[in-house]
């Protein structure tokens, strides 16, 4: 029997280039392990974002998941922006996904991905920029996960929907705590690195 968890992940990404791939594998799955995810599938054009940053505020989990052409959209970059506002406020959790793309080329707005952001810039406000590489700098710095371009997709889901249930049984134990007022905490081993420290988890 699959255990289906309240906990809302909310996926951020690029519909364009993932939607009927790895976010459509990744999608089966987490519905074959009981995750509970919200996911634009449409990105439907003329719509306020206010309505895509209630979902964010709903979910107690972000994937953000950074592909070559993520940066070809304003809408993503939005979106990851409230992501690091609500992280940094302690709110959200975050878990950078990086899909055959390099950490240093998101950090630092480089390589194909940096070509496409720099492309964007160039009709975007300067406050915009701003907020968008504050974020592209922060959110690879915590602790994630990467896809090679030789790598097993399939293999890289398995540990996605692992890394995302420690973060869910985390944040059951932290909700127990605040309403029990326990002190004593279980052992929840997730196996993601430190991205200041390492490059990232290859898969």
């Amino acid at each position: 029997m699959t255990f289906f968890s309240p906990t809302q992940v909310f996926l951020n990404y690029r519909g364009e280039q993932l939607r009927h791939s790895f976010v459509s594998h990744l999608i089966d799955a987490f519905e074959r392990n009981g995750i509970n995810f919200f996911v634009d599938k449409y990105e439907q054009r003329g719509k306020d974002l206010k309505n895509l940053f209630l979902r964010i505020q709903e979910s107690k989990i972000a994937l953000a998941i950074f592909s070559t052409r993520y940066t070809e959209s304003s809408w993503c970059l939005d979106e990851l922006v409230k992501i690091k506002k609500l992280a940094d406020k302690k709110k959200l959790h975050v878990v950078p996904i990086f899909y055959k793309v390099k950490v240093e080329d998101v950090r630092k707005q480089t390589g194909e991905f940096g070509d496409n952001f720099w492309t964007l810039a160039k009709v975007s406000s300067g406050d915009q920029i701003k907020k968008w590489k504050e974020a592209l700098e922060c959110i690879p710095n915590k602790m994630g996960l990467s896809l090679g371009d030789k790598s097993d997709e399939a293999d890289f889901i398995k540990e996605v929907v692992k890394a995302v249930q420690c973060v869910v049984a985390t944040i059951g134990l932290e909700e127990e705590e605040n309403h029990f007022g326990k002190k004593k905490r279980k052992d929840c081993k997730c196996e993601l690195p430190d991205l200041k420290k390492s490059r990232t988890k290859k898969l």
